[in-house]
């Protein structure tokens, strides 16, 4: 047995949610390897729509285990909300929803110290969402932040004690901001009560085990690969490891561990918050990929950039996740456009690329784009690969052709049910 992955290809907001609900009932355990409330895993179904930010997307289906690993941040403000709509939509989440330990904490003061440092940048923000994630990964890694484990010490209130005087401390180098401490503070601690009901585990050893015992287990990255602190577009990325090699450390598997490796992109590109996009179409074009495909940030409600589809950028994350296959969302999107464009290659430097530069934030880059004549038609009611129209087959056989990478999956709109195997999902195991 191994591990499976299912991660974004782009710059997050690819629809992997959808995807990983749809695939849940062929795994036993899904996981959450990283990240943190910044994310939103979008899940349409049954008329209903749910919104998840750190609770995995199996936890919908009713057998499957959900696991929020190690490598992932928890504000216990956003997972009560969210345990909160499960109660309200009546789904049993009791004995199906685990937190490992070492999994570490938002504070009250890690949004205060976010919100603070991004106002002082004025113009050169780099698009936080505000949750405190860059500040809670800095006292990872600094070596004195508080994790789940810690809620349930007899000296948890001292050590709280101790690293919120230490960001007030911290506080005093940026220019004074409104922030209700007390009062978030107050729904802080009271969220504790929802989080200290759940079953902890040692996550290491827990999904070993279960992979010594022939558990499959899908394991769901948030953001997007070009969001990752390395090899995004650096510094316009979000603070842990996006891409297939931050499972290992989110979970504590080996490498050896990793299995298939899904990657998700979008039949066009969106990205939210500021940093490069070589395809953003900024005008009449990026409005109009913007209003037909409803593109609002699940997580904070800005309106996102949107381009077409960057396939150098894609190439990159194939390679840098080991990609196995492909899965193209929201091609119905498209239905309407007379015209559908592809970057194909990056021109710079005095020649054309399908490498990234090092730096892409300083580098200008043209786009060379193919251009692929629209289906103009709904794909309202086609189940099957062949009952496409010509047009998006072709489409789709061109990004198979340019990535080396296999489509296996196709959505066609936001339910559940609108979905599209072009051949079967392999599954380890």
């Amino acid at each position: 047995m191994a591990v499976d992955v299912i991660l974004g290809l782009q710059w997050g907001d690819e629809g992997k949610g959808k995807i990983v609900d749809y695939l849940a009932e062929r795994y036993d355990i899904i996981t959450r390897f990283q990240g943190g409330p910044n994310a939103g895993h979008t899940l349409i179904f049954d008329g209903q729509k749910f919104v998840l930010h750190t609770i995995p997307s199996g936890i919908f289906r009713p057998t499957q285990i959900n696991l929020i690993g190690n490598g992932v941040v928890i504000d216990p403000i956003t997972l009560e909300k969210e345990i909160q709509k499960l109660e309200a939509a009546s789904v049993d989440y009791h004995e199906r929803l685990l937190i490992a330990r070492k999994a570490h904490l938002i504070l009250p003061t890690h949004r205060y110290l976010d919100a603070a440092s991004e106002a002082a940048k004025g113009k050169a923000k780099i698009g936080s969402t505000l949750k405190g994630i860059g500040p809670t990964y800095m006292d990872k890694t600094g070596r004195n932040g508080m994790r789940a484990g810690d809620i349930l010490r007899p000296d948890f209130e001292a050590r709280y004690a101790a690293l919120q005087e230490k960001h007030l401390q911290l506080l005093q180098i940026y220019p004074s901001i409104e922030f209700d401490l007390a009062g978030e503070e107050a729904k802080w601690f009271a969220s504790l009560e929802k989080m200290r009901q759940l079953q902890q585990v040692d996550g290491e050893y827990y999904i070993n085990q279960a992979l010594k015992d022939g558990r499959r287990i899908l394991a769901e990255g948030a953001q997007g690969s070009m969001l990752d602190v390395d090899f995004g577009t650096y510094p316009f990325v979000t603070s842990s490891n996006t891409i297939s090699s931050g499972v290992c450390n989110g979970l504590g598997v080996a490498p050896s561990q990793i299995g298939e490796v899904i990657g998700i992109s979008k039949a066009y590109c969106t990205r939210v918050g500021s940093g490069p996009f070589p395809t953003e179409e900024d005008n009449a074009t990026g409005e109009r990929l913007r209003s037909e495909g409803g593109e609002f940030g699940a997580t904070t409600g800005r309106p996102r950039r949107c381009g077409w589809i960057d396939l150098p950028q894609l190439h990159y994350t194939v390679m840098l996740n080991g990609v196995t296959q492909l899965v193209i969302t929201k091609i119905d999107v498209l239905n309407n456009f007379e015209s559908i464009r592809a970057a194909t290659h990056y021109h710079y430097d005095g020649a054309d690329r399908e490498t990234l530069p090092y730096d892409l934030c300083s580098v200008e880059v043209e786009p060379r784009y193919r251009d692929f004549p629209g289906w103009q038609t709904s794909l309202e009611g086609i189940e099957s690969y062949a009952g496409l129209p010509a047009g998006a087959r072709d489409y789709l056989q061109a990004l198979e052709a340019q990535l080396g990478v296999p489509v296996t999956m196709v959505s066609t709109g936001p339910d559940r049910k609108q979905l599209i195997l072009k051949e079967e999902v392999r599954v380890m195991g």
